[in-house]
C-alpha cells in the first residue's frame, strides 16, 4: 500500500470508531449505500477508505449490539465456550469466555445469540483452565459499575475490553467440562513455571515479564507498580518485544555477515526473521491488546528501520495507528493505546533530525536526556488518564527502563532459551529473581519518599495539560531557550492556581455516592468533612468505598445510620485507609469502632450549617434494627436535607412532628422500599428532590414502583444512583443551589418535565423480601 494513504487510513479507521461508538443503527445502512455508490463510480482509493471506516464501525456495532437484552437480567442462561482468563484462589475464580452458545433455561425470554464475551466469577468451582470448552449456567447482567467523580469507570474499562454482560456461575446444575485445552507453549511454559522451586515473586515477575501473564501478579505488585509509575514495565509491551526482534535481528545479521561477508548489509531476510520473532513472541504473551499493539509498532518500525521502500518516521506513525485501530476498533477507548502513540510520537521529535550520539557517553547522556523529556509528558498524560500521578517516576524509571530491559527481560528470556539445560535457565532466573528484589526494594523506598498522588478531579486535568506543556516546551526543536525558561516558569505556578473549589461558609455540598444496594452519603462544608454511612461491602470482601478516595482523607464525623452491612459494610475500608474524628451510631449498635451515641435532640453547627438529629429516642426498646435508624435533619440557609436511612413507616409517622414543614432534598427512606415514604408522611414533607440509593438490577427491586408513583404525585425531581450514578447538590446558597448527575441517561436528556423526568423501573424479577 502506498505510504501516502497513512494519513487519510488512520482518519478513516478513527471516523469508524467514533460512527461506530457514538451512532444508531440506521448508520450501517447509509456507510453500505456510501460504498456502493463509490464502488459504481470506480473511486478505489476512496472505496478503501470507505470500506476501513465500515470495517472498524461494523465491529463496533456488532459488539454493541451483542450487549446482554434488558430482559435477561438476572435470568438463568446456559452458555457453552471456551476460556480465555482463568484467574484468582481461595474458592473464588475470576472467568473470562468466549460465548458460542447462549440460551435461556426459561420459555418465553428473548434470545441472547449474539452474546459473544463474558466476565464472570464461579464460587467453589472445579478445577478450570485457559483454553478449555465449559457448559456454565450463569446469571448476567448488562455491563455496568459504579459512576462517582474521580473513581475507576469500571462500566468503560467493561467496554474497552469488549466485555458484554457479566455475571457469576450457578452450582446447580454444576459446571460441565465439553473439552479439554490443546497444547499451548504459553501454558506449557506456565506449567512448567510452577513446577519450579522459585520464590513467589520471581514465579510472578517472570511470568508476566516474559509471557505476558499479568494475572498472576497479585494487589500488592499492582499498587507498587502504579504508585511508582512502572507499570509499562511489567505488561508484554513495546520494549520487550522490540527487545526479541532487536535480538533477532542481531543474530540473523550476524549469521548474514557469516554467510555473505560482501553483501550482508543488503540482505533483507534477517528483517523478516526479527519480524517472525516479534509476531511469535507477542502470540506467546496471547495477543492481549497490548502484546498486538506492540507487535504492529514493532513490525513497522522494523519495515522503516530496514530503509528498503520504507515510509519516514511520521507516516509509519500515521499507518501503525492505521493498523492498529483496523485490528483493535476499541483500541481508541484505551488509554494504553494513545500513551503507547504518544510516546512514540515524542520520541520523533526529540531525535528526528539530530546528529547520531558518539561513543558511550555521548548515547548515555542521549537516552538520559529522552527519558528526562519524555517524563513530564507521560507524567501529564497518565494524569489525564488516569487521575493519578507518580511523583518519583521521572527518576525512578531512568534506573528501572534499563534496570529491567537491559538486565531483566534478557535474563528471563535466556532462560527460556536454555530451559532444556536446567542448571543453565535456573541460574538465568535465580539471578533474574535477585534483579526482581533489587528492583521492589527501590521501588518500595521511593514510594515511601515520594507516594503516589490523586488530586482532586477539578486540578487533575488542567495539572495533566500543563505538565504536557512542560514537556513539550523543551522536547519542540526551533524554541528559542527564553520561551522555554518563561514558559516553565509560568507553568510551574499552575499548582498554585488550581485549589480545589471548596464551598462558602453557610453552603453545603452533598454527594449521594453510587455504592450499589446501599448507602453513603458525603457532606463537605467550608472546613468540615462528615460521612452518613459507609456503603456496602460485598461477598467477595470488596467494599466501594475503598475506590472512592485515595488513602489518608480526614473525616470530622462518621454517622452510620445502623448497623447493617449495606450501611456499615465499608467501615473496615475507613478505620483502615483514613482518619475519623468521630463515630457515631445508634445506641447498642455492633460495630468494630467505639462509637458516641446517633440519639435524637443531638445537634452541632459547622460553618453556619446545622445538623440536628430526629431520631431515634435515647431509648429503643421494641425497635427493629431499621427502624434504630439515625435520622439527620440538615439545614443551609433557608434550604433543609433529610436522610432517614431505613426507617419504616412507624417512624415516619413520628417524624411529622418533628419535621415542622416540607424538606427541600430527601434520601429516600430504605432505598425506596415499599417499607418506606408512607403517604402520610410524604404529605408533610413534599420534598422537591428525592434521591434513591439503590443498586442497579438489584434483587430487592429498588425503587419500588408504587413509591416511585407516590412522589411523581407529589411533583419530586427523582435521582436514582442505579441509573443516574453519583448524586451531586449544593445546598445554602441561591447561586449555587443546583443538583448534576455523573451519568447523563437517555431519559434524562429531554422530553416532558426535562431533567426531572422520572424513570420508573419495575424489576426484571419479583422483588425478594427484605
Amino acid at each position: 500500500m502506498a505510504t501516502g494513504l497513512a494519513v487519510p487510513l488512520a482518519l478513516s479507521a478513527l471516523g469508524g470508531a467514533l460512527i461506530g461508538h457514538f451512532t444508531s443503527c440506521v448508520w450501517p445502512q447509509a456507510l453500505g449505500l456510501t460504498l456502493l455508490v463509490v464502488w459504481a463510480a470506480h473511486r478505489w482509493r476512496l472505496l478503501v477508505l470507505l470500506a476501513v471506516t465500515a470495517c472498524v464501525a461494523g465491529q463496533l456495532w456488532w459488539m454493541r449490539g451483542g450487549e446482554l437484552p434488558e430482559g435477561l437480567s438476572r435470568q438463568e442462561l446456559v452458555l457453552e465456550g471456551q476460556l480465555t482468563k482463568v484467574s484468582g484462589g481461595d474458592g473464588r475464580a475470576r472467568l473470562e469466555m468466549v460465548v458460542d452458545q447462549c440460551r435461556p433455561r426459561a420459555e418465553g425470554l428473548p434470545g441472547c445469540e449474539g452474546l459473544s464475551r463474558v466476565r464472570l466469577s464461579a464460587y467453589d468451582a472445579p478445577s478450570m483452565s485457559r483454553g478449555e470448552r465449559w457448559q456454565l449456567v450463569v446469571r448476567l447482567r448488562p455491563p455496568s459499575g459504579f459512576a462517582n467523580p474521580g473513581a475507576f469507570d469500571y462500566r468503560a474499562w467493561l467496554w474497552r475490553e469488549g466485555i458484554q454482560a457479566t455475571g457469576y456461575v450457578r452450582r446447580d446444575p454444576p459446571p460441565r467440562r465439553l473439552e479439554t485445552a490443546g497444547f499451548s507453549p504459553r501454558r506449557w511454559a506456565l506449567a512448567y513455571l510452577d513446577d519450579l522451586e522459585l520464590s513467589p515473586r520471581t514465579a510472578r515477575w517472570l511470568a508476566a515479564l516474559t509471557l505476558g501473564a499479568g494475572e498472576r501478579l497479585t494487589d500488592a505488585d499492582w499498587d507498587l507498580l502504579n504508585a511508582s509509575g512502572t507499570t509499562h514495565l511489567m505488561v508484554i509491551s513495546g520494549l520487550h518485544v522490540g527487545l526479541v526482534a532487536g535480538f533477532a535481528l542481531w543474530l540473523a545479521r550476524g549469521l548474514a555477515w557469516c554467510l555473505t561477508p560482501g553483501g550482508w548489509r543488503m540482505a533483507i531476510w534477517p528483517w523478516w526473521l526479527a519480524g517472525v520473532a516479534a509476531v511469535g513472541y507477542a502470540s506467546l504473551a496471547g495477543l492481549e491488546p497490548p502484546a498486538a499493539r506492540a507487535m504492529i509498532m514493532v513490525l513497522v518500525g522494523l519495515w522503516v528501520a530496514s530503509g528498503r521502500h520504507a515510509p519516514g518516521p511520521w507516516q509509519a506513525w500515521w499507518l501503525a495507528f492505521a493498523l492498529v485501530e483496523i485490528w483493535d476498533p476499541l483500541a481508541v477507548w484505551r488509554p494504553g493505546t494513545w500513551l503507547s502513540f504518544g510516546a512514540v510520537a515524542l520520541l520523533i521529535l526529540i531525535w528526528q533530525g539530530r546528529p547520531r550520539p558518539k561513543g558511550v557517553g555521548g548515547w548515555l547522556w542521549a537516552l538520559g536526556r529522552t527519558q528526562l523529556l519524555l517524563a513530564p509528558v507521560m507524567a501529564g498524560a497518565v494524569l489525564l488518564a488516569f487521575a493519578r500521578l507518580a511523583p518519583s517516576a521521572p527518576l525512578v524509571n531512568l534506573i528501572a527502563v534499563p534496570w529491567v530491559g537491559s538486565l531483566m527481560v534478557p535474563l528471563g528470556l535466556a532462560g527460556w532459551l536454555v530451559a532444556w539445560a536446567p542448571p543453565l535457565s535456573e541460574f538465568a532466573w535465580s539471578v533474574f529473581g535477585s534483579l526482581a528484589g533489587g528492583l521492589a526494594v527501590g521501588l518500595e523506598a521511593a514510594v515511601r519518599v515520594a507516594p503516589l498522588w490523586q488530586p482532586d478531579p477539578a486540578v487533575a486535568g488542567p495539572l495533566g495539560g500543563g505538565l504536557i506543556l512542560v514537556g513539550l516546551l523543551w522536547a519542540l526543536p526551533g524554541l528559542s531557550m527564553r520561551l522555554r525558561l518563561v514558559g516553565t516558569a509560568l507553568l510551574a505556578c499552575l499548582p498554585l492556581w488550581l485549589m480545589p473549589p471548596l464551598p462558602r461558609p453557610g453552603v453545603l455540598r452533598v454527594r449521594v455516592h453510587d455504592v450499589g444496594q446501599g448507602q453513603l452519603v458525603a457532606l463537605h462544608t467550608a472546613h468540615y468533612r462528615a460521612l452518613i454511612d459507609t456503603g456496602p461491602r460485598f461477598a467477595s470482601g470488596f467494599m466501594p468505598l475503598t475506590t472512592l478516595w485515595p488513602e489518608g482523607q480526614r473525616f470530622d464525623d462518621v454517622i452510620v445510620g445502623h448497623d447493617d452491612r449495606d450501611h456499615a459494610g465499608g467501615l473496615v475500608g475507613l478505620m483502615d485507609s483514613h482518619l475519623v474524628g468521630r463515630y457515631l451510631a445508634p445506641p447498642d449498635s455492633e460495630l468494630p469502632v467505639e462509637t458516641e451515641p446517633c440519639v435524637a435532640g443531638r445537634h452541632w453547627r459547622r460553618d453556619e450549617v446545622d445538623f440536628r438529629v430526629l431520631w431515634p429516642p435515647a431509648r429503643a426498646e421494641g425497635l427493629s434494627d431499621n427502624d434504630r435508624s439515625c435520622v439527620l435533619l440538615i439545614t443551609a440557609g433557608h434550604r433543609r436535607l433529610l436522610i432517614t436511612g431505613d426507617a419504616g413507616a412507624r417512624v415516619e409517622h413520628e417524624l411529622v412532628a418533628k419535621l415542622d414543614g416540607p424538606v427541600d432534598v430527601l434520601v429516600a427512606g430504605h432505598h425506596g422500599s415499599k417499607t418506606s415514604s408512607s403517604p402520610g408522611f410524604l404529605a408533610i414533607a413534599r420534598p422537591r428532590q428525592v434521591i434513591f440509593s439503590a443498586g442497579r438490577d438489584s434483587r430487592f427491586g429498588h425503587p419500588a414502583p408504587v413509591v416511585v408513583r407516590r412522589f411523581r404525585r407529589l411533583g419530586s425531581c427523582l435521582w436514582n444512583t442505579a441509573e443516574d450514578g453519583a448524586v451531586t447538590l449544593w445546598l445554602g446558597d441561591e447561586r449555587e443551589d443546583r443538583i448534576e448527575s455523573q451519568r447523563r441517561p437517555d431519559w434524562r436528556r429531554g422530553g416532558v418535565g426535562g431533567e426531572c423526568l422520572a424513570l420508573e423501573s419495575p424489576p426484571s424479577m419479583p422483588a425478594a423480601p427484605r
